[in-house]
C-alpha cells in the first residue's frame, strides 16, 4: 500500500459505521485496476465523540478503482446510504457485467433487476451488502471517459432540479461541459419532461444526474459527499461561497448545496498534511478542523506547527 501525495479535484468520500476497511477491501477486488492507497485509523483520544471516532477504525481511508478515486471513513451510524447517490459502472461485456454484479448482489438488495432494457441490453441496480448503491450497465466505455461514475438522483421536494443542479455545478467548476439530457417524455415510465438521465464534466471527471423516475422520497444524506481539493484558501473561499449561497454551512469544512447535497471544501495543506505518518501532527490538525466550520488555511498551519 503505497501513500498519494495528491487526491483528484473532486473524489466521492463514503461515511461509514466501523465497515470501512472492510469495504474498501471488499470493492477493490472486484473492480480491475484497484488498491487501497492510504489507510489511518482513529486513535485513542480524538476531539470527537467515541461513537463517532471509534478507536481503531477508519480515520482516513482512500482508494482506486480502475483510476478513480474514493475516500472513507468511520464515524458512527449518525448517516446511512441509500439510492439518493449511487456509482454508474461500465462495461463492455456480459461476461464483466455478471461478474461484478455477482459480487455485489452478494449480501445487498436488488433495486433493479440485473435484464435488458431499452437504454442497455444489460442493466441491473444493487444496494450492496454495506447499503452503496450501483447501476452496473453494459455500454461504451469511451461514451462515459471512465469506469465508475457518481450518479445523483433527485427526489421528493427535489424532483426536477436534475437540470438545474446539473447547470448550477457546471457554473461553478472550472472546465465543465454538459454531455447531454434526456428527459422523459409521454408513455414512458416517468414524469413527462423531467430528466431520466443527463452526463456532465465537472473538472474533466464524469457526473451523471437525473430525477427520480418514481413519486419516492429520497433525501440525500451525508453518508455520501463530494470532497473538493483546493489549491489554496482563496480556493477554499470559492468554492465555500458558491455552494452556501442558498445552501447551508456545517462543520469541519461539511456544507450542504441547495439542493440538500453534501460536499466538503478541503485545502491541499490538509490532504497533504493528514496522508503523513505523524500522529501527533494529524492530531492536533484534526482538533483544529473540530472547531471551524469554513476551513482557514492559516489556523490549520499554525496548529500543524505548534
Amino acid at each position: 500500500m503505497r501513500t498519494i501525495k495528491r487526491i483528484q479535484k473532486i473524489t466521492p468520500f463514503l461515511w461509514f459505521d466501523n465497515r470501512a476497511e472492510e469495504a474498501m477491501n471488499f470493492y477493490v477486488t472486484i473492480f480491475p485496476n484497484s488498491e487501497i492507497t492510504q489507510l489511518k485509523k482513529w486513535p485513542e483520544k480524538t476531539p470527537f465523540p467515541a461513537e463517532s471516532a471509534k478507536p481503531g477504525t477508519v480515520q482516513q481511508g482512500v482508494f482506486t478503482l480502475d483510476g478513480v478515486q474514493f475516500c472513507a471513513f468511520d464515524a458512527g451510524p449518525m448517516f446511512k446510504f441509500n439510492p439518493s447517490i449511487s456509482f454508474f459502472a461500465i462495461f463492455e461485456t456480459h461476461v464483466e457485467v455478471d461478474a461484478v454484479w455477482s459480487q455485489l448482489i452478494d449480501g445487498g438488495q436488488i433495486l433493479m433487476p440485473l435484464d435488458s432494457y431499452d437504454w442497455s441490453e444489460r442493466y441491473g441496480w444493487v444496494s450492496d451488502r454495506f447499503g452503496v448503491s450501483w447501476q452496473i450497465y453494459k455500454g461504451k466505455l469511451k461514451d462515459v471517459g471512465q469506469r465508475i461514475s457518481p450518479l445523483i438522483m433527485y427526489s421528493g421536494k427535489q424532483r426536477g432540479n436534475a437540470e438545474g443542479a446539473m447547470e448550477h455545478y457546471m457554473s461553478i467548476f472550472k472546465n465543465a461541459s454538459s454531455e447531454g439530457v434526456a428527459k422523459y417524455t409521454a408513455g414512458e415510465p416517468g414524469p413527462e419532461g423531467m430528466v431520466k438521465h443527463a452526463q456532465c464534466k465537472l473538472n474533466g471527471q464524469t457526473f451523471m444526474m437525473m430525477d427520480n423516475g418514481t413519486d419516492a422520497d429520497i433525501p440525500f444524506t451525508e453518508a455520501i459527499s463530494f470532497y473538493v481539493n483546493c489549491e489554496d484558501q482563496e480556493e477554499v473561499d470559492y468554492f465555500w461561497d458558491r455552494f452556501t449561497k442558498e445552501g447551508s454551512e456545517s462543520v469541519c469544512g461539511w456544507l450542504k448545496d441547495k439542493f440538500g447535497v453534501s460536499w466538503q471544501i478541503v485545502p491541499q495543506f490538509l490532504t497533504e498534511k493528514l496522508a503523513l505518518d505523524e500522529p501527533e501532527k494529524r492530531q492536533k490538525l484534526f482538533e483544529a478542523i473540530s472547531q471551524m466550520k469554513k476551513l482557514d488555511v492559516a489556523k490549520l498551519e499554525e496548529a500543524y506547527n505548534r
